[in-house]
């Protein structure tokens, strides 16, 4: 069964620094005579919306609507903006400046980036050109239902600006999400959440904060009692993401997909949060839809958005069943970030109390629960031709709802050893009244767990009771 995210009737106002990306792409295929550096032999050019753009260019590509307070130049690349802007179906409110039109023009060359060129001046935006912008998003603020900051640093996310905006917005009761620029975070103060990467999050907190959960956590704490935000939300690359409250956190691992180009990832995850949060979801499904988002743009080429449609099929419950390929990587991808991971495997036939007790009590032995589900000829094999009751996929999509499993591999033969030797868990995990030497594949985990079976549940029995056999 798909999740289907629906954001129809969700307005999200863009506040930010709008910006034009180009995009020339080529081959590479010698080293340039003149300098040691690749010759590009261009075979394409496009241009997409970037910074708070891109935001409103993910928006429309989530098949929902916002509109966009900035600045432009007056010049040829403004107009290009505009024209864009109105090819999404997305509405502007622009302030003119005597400054160009902020433009990137990038050199890709065999899907790696070879160099960016930046064309802009910084110019802040103030006095009667604040007013002006101001008084645009006093407007909009009536029809929205979420606030989004797009602070790239090119001048128009001010002091001035910034703290109107926050304090119009919570007055109406508006989630605020901050996509942070620079060390001086005091003008997001009370805004809902600020989103940053590590990098940003430890210029803010004017230290070195490795990528490790301790330390993101403390220094996100530390802008929280600074800013008097609800909450922050840490973009961590191949971490995933964490929300820091002050009292708890949670840390969200990322989805494992071949990353091509991180350009404007940042700009989909606040998108994602926008609308989840304009919609009411809470804030942990927001992160998680999010982080999906984020999975499917780093694996495109360029600035491109997220679709409706990818997302929806992202979170496809087939998605956590993965065959042998997929589960190298997994598994690759899980020690890179040093999670503990527990392996159990079982038929489960028919699913009951007994089985979620039994798989929850696995999954808080680690951070990390793989299922191993033995395929209906494995079934079969074992229990008789009668079984199983349910074909594997069934099963493995009732077992994919439980939110604490996180994959599950089908085997075919009678017993898991070789998934085990391939895992290689930290936690081996067996229900019953087994002793711990006798659990196969034992050699290849680093601990072994017995855990007992709830009483008076079992799938035979279960069975029995549905054909009245024990009446």
């Amino acid at each position: 069964m798909m999740s289907e995210y629906d954001f129809t009737g969700i307005s999200v106002l863009i506040i930010g620094d709008v910006m034009l990306d180009r995009y020339h792409f080529g081959t590479v295929s010698r080293i340039s005579p003149e300098a040691p550096v690749p010759v590009v032999n261009v075979k394409k050019m496009t241009q997409t919306l970037g910074g708070a753009g891109n935001v409103a260019n993910n928006i429309s590509g989530l098949q929902s609507g916002s509109v966009i307070v900035g600045a432009c130049g007056k010049d040829a690349d403004g107009a290009t903006l505009k024209k864009m802007l109105d090819g999404i179906n997305t509405r502007y409110s622009f302030v003119e400046t005597e400054s160009p039109t902020t433009t990137k023009l990038r050199v890709i060359g065999d899907k790696q980036q070879i160099v960016r060129l930046d064309f802009e001046e910084v110019t802040p935006v103030k006095d009667k050109l604040a007013q002006k912008a101001l008084n645009h998003i006093k407007k909009e603020l009536e029809k929205c239902s979420a606030v989004v900051i797009s602070d790239y640093g090119k001048g128009f996310c001010s002091f001035e600006i910034c703290e109107e905006v926050i304090r119009l917005a919570c007055n109406k009761g508006l989630p605020v999400i901050v996509d942070p620029k620079g060390a001086d975070w005091r003008k997001y103060a009370g805004a809902t959440t600020i989103t940053p990467n590590v990098k940003e999050l430890a210029e803010a907190v004017g230290r070195k904060v490795d990528n490790v959960d301790e330390e993101v956590v403390l220094a996100a704490r530390e802008v929280i009692e600074r800013t008097r935000v609800k909450y922050l939300v840490v973009t961590r690359s191949e971490k995933g993401i964490s929300i820091v409250w002050r009292d708890e956190y949670m840390h969200i691992p990322t989805e494992a997909r071949e990353v091509f180009d991180v350009s404007g990832a940042g700009d989909t995850v606040v998108a994602s949060l926008a609308l989840c949060l304009g919609k009411g979801s809470d804030i942990s499904e927001a992160v998680k839809v999010a982080n999906k988002a984020a999975g499917i743009v780093v694996s495109k080429v360029g600035t491109a958005p997220v679709l409706l449609d990818e997302l929806n099929e992202s979170f496809n419950t087939y998605s956590k069943v993965l065959n042998s390929f997929q589960l190298d990587s997994y598994v690759a991808n899980i020690r890179s970030m040093k999670r503990k991971i527990v392996f159990t495997n079982g038929c489960f036939d028919i699913l009951h109390r007994g089985h979620v007790t039994y798989l929850r009590k696995a999954a808080s032995m680690g951070d990390v629960l793989i299922l191993g589900l033995n395929s209906d000829a494995s079934v079969k094999s074992l229990k008789g031709d009668s079984r199983p009751m349910n074909s594997e996929m069934d099963r493995a999509e009732v077992l994919a709802a439980l939110e604490f499993i996180d994959a599950i591999v089908i085997f075919d033969e009678d017993t898991p050893f070789q998934l085990i030797k391939t895992i290689q868990p930290d936690i081996l995990v067996k229900g019953g009244d087994y002793k711990a030497e006798d659990v196969v594949g034992r050699e290849y985990a680093k601990k072994t767990v017995i855990v007992d079976f709830v009483e008076g549940y079992s799938t035979t029995k279960t069975i029995e009771d549905m054909q009245g056999v024990n009446k």
